[in-house]
């Protein structure tokens, strides 16, 4: 009695010891605290979305423009890129309900027959209708964890394709607007080039009228008119190249796209001095980079529980003939019930390098996590500073047009009715002038309509 009391005494210390060893096991990830920025991530994650953010809109209340929403309805709906990440949504659910099946036990079927003789006896036949049960039952939370890794791997999926979506609604509309500023480059190019021309028509007039102009003159301004017609060439084919990438979007074929003809986002973000955590913890990659956490959180969970033992409960039943030596018709039912505690000793190190890989994978999410969290504070920062900038910018530009474009009527007055030999160089500097801040604000234009969708994209929306 003595004997069997040290040994129940035994047996439930070495119990306790491996429960008290196993609490790890079964904990449910939490989100790490261990840094400033990832404590605020934790607090902003228990707060209520605000719906009126600007990342939190709906992207139809984003993009107003009726042509931009049907490009933009049409790639969420063609886009390669998006389906597959659909797609990998899909799969990474059924591997889910996998892991979830696991706990169900294994159930197997092999109905068998043979016949033999010996010495020309008659042909005796055996048959047997086996079935199988085995059941592993999860005391130290192996199958647990294998269902929260698929169910973390899972959101993460989800997350990669609300960032593909996002990054589709943010690309198709940077092409649209960018089709749009290279048109209205191209045009104004194009009606520049034919004032050129009649500034060089002028020139040599007045040439051979005696007028003062130098055939160096006509000669330098025939140049800058020659130069004005290949930047045309220029513009049309980046037209032509943002043409197809739109297509590529949409995937379809190549073709020509119609835009508004005007690089101007019809809704401005409300602006604050700085953007809370709650609407950088929305984005779909700092998402993804915190589920990456989570799963590697419990592989190093599952590779602590290889430690522990495996118990299996297994059943083997059916209807057979043979019994032992004996062959008897009809045949009769057998069963056996049986357990199997199985505890690794040694596996030659792999449990003890498995689990340090764990670990040092783990620390390795959180460094991406947190990079993660600093790299899309860092990009609504940036869109914010381009997007009040080029607003400054646009402003300065509208200004500086005005004023050329009246210097170009000055200048060229004084070439017509003044006998100075100089005036011809105010003219080709005053139109040249004009070019670039008429280009320089419409590309300032699209900086600011990009700076507005990065935003939008870096905010995560494209809900």
């Amino acid at each position: 009695m003595k004997a069997y009391t040290i040994a129940r005494t035994g047996v439930a210390a070495v119990a306790a010891l491996m429960l008290l060893g196993s609490c790890g096991i079964y904990k449910k990830y939490e989100t790490p605290t261990t840094t400033a920025i990832t404590k605020a991530y934790a607090e902003a994650r228990q707060q209520t979305p605000d719906s009126t953010a600007f990342g939190n809109l709906l992207w139809e209340d984003v993009f107003t423009d009726p042509k931009l929403a049907r490009l933009i309805a049409l790639a969420l709906e063609n886009n390669t890129n998006l389906k597959n990440a659909q797609t990998n949504v899909d799969i990474a659910r059924a591997n889910l309900k996998g892991a979830k099946l696991s706990y169900l036990p294994y159930v197997a079927l092999a109905p068998n027959g043979a016949g033999a003789s010996y010495a020309g006896s008659d042909l005796s036949w055996t048959y047997q209708i086996p079935a199988q049960v085995s059941w592993e039952i999860d005391i130290f939370g192996k199958l647990l964890n294998s269902k929260r890794t698929a169910q973390a791997a899972v959101y993460q999926s989800e997350a990669y394709a609300q960032a593909a979506r996002s990054q589709i609604i943010s690309a198709v509309a940077e092409t649209y607007y960018s089709i749009a500023a290279v048109r209205n480059q191209l045009n104004l190019s194009r009606s520049t080039a034919v004032l050129w021309k009649e500034t060089v028509q002028t020139m040599k007039d007045l040439k051979t009228a005696g007028r003062g102009v130098t055939e160096a003159a006509v000669v330098q301004s025939q140049a800058g008119y020659l130069g004005i017609l290949g930047s045309i060439t220029d513009l049309e084919v980046s037209l032509d190249q943002l043409n197809n990438t739109m297509s590529l979007l949409l995937n379809t074929t190549p073709q020509e796209w119609d835009v508004t003809d005007r690089v101007n986002m019809q809704i401005s973000p409300v602006l604050a001095a700085g953007v809370p955590m709650s609407q950088l913890a929305a984005r779909p990659d700092v998402q993804a980079a915190e589920q990456a956490l989570a799963s590697a959180y419990y592989t190093t969970a599952s590779a602590r529980a290889a430690f522990y033992p495996g118990l299996t409960i297994s059943f083997n039943g059916g209807f057979s003939n043979l019994l032992g030596s004996m062959i008897k018709n009809p045949g009769d039912w057998f069963y056996q019930l049986a357990g199997s505690l199985t505890a690794p000793l040694f596996a030659r190190g792999q449990n003890i390098a498995r689990l340090e890989a764990s670990k040092k994978k783990q620390e390795q999410e959180l460094n991406n996590f947190e990079y993660a969290l600093l790299k899309a504070a860092a990009e609504v920062n940036d869109a914010m500073t381009v997007y009040e900038k080029s607003a400054e910018k646009s402003a300065l530009l509208a200004e500086q047009v005005d004023n050329l474009e009246k210097s170009v009527e000055y200048t060229k007055d004084l070439m017509l009715y003044s006998t100075g030999s100089t005036n011809y160089l105010e003219v080709l500097t005053a139109q040249q002038s004009l070019l670039q801040a008429q280009i320089s604000q419409i590309t300032t234009e699209l900086t600011r309509a990009r700076s507005v969708i990065n935003l939008y994209q870096a905010l995560g929306g494209g809900r």
